[in-house]
């Protein structure tokens, strides 16, 4: 039930694209526990003007090609799955589309499972 929210600058090609949504679906599968079919990713892209970082914040050297990744999801997961969450995103990354490590950004907003309705106006996890 993860809802992913990619934030990048404007200008990557669509196949750049889908290899992050690919990449951030299958990390969630593998490291997150999240069942197949539990896709629900969108894309925002942002002009320069529009996409404010810093470029050294913590000592981590990013560039332009920052992915800011933000994932509500269930508070169901521990410390370790979280962790080998951001781990196995960014070694997917960097093989597809090929982002430094140092580029991707993960934050997870955890909610109850009550706040969630996936149609017909149903709590289905309630």
């Amino acid at each position: 039930m993860p809802l992913v929210r990619i934030s990048l600058r404007r200008g990557k090609s669509a196949q750049h694209i889908a290899a992050i949504r690919n990449s951030v679906y299958r990390a969630m599968v593998e490291a997150f526990n999240v069942p197949q079919n539990d896709r629900f990713i969108l894309v925002h892209q942002h002009d320069a003007e529009e996409f404010d970082y810093d470029p050294n914040y913590l000592d981590v050297p990013r560039t332009d090609d920052l992915v800011i990744i933000q994932i509500a999801c269930n508070n169901t997961r521990t410390i370790e799955q979280k962790k080998a969450f951001y781990q196995r995103t960014a070694e997917l990354l960097s093989k597809e589309p090929g982002l430094r490590s140092q580029d991707v950004f993960i934050n997870l907003l955890e909610t109850g499972k009550e706040n969630w309705s996936f149609g017909n106006g149903v709590a289905q996890y309630a």
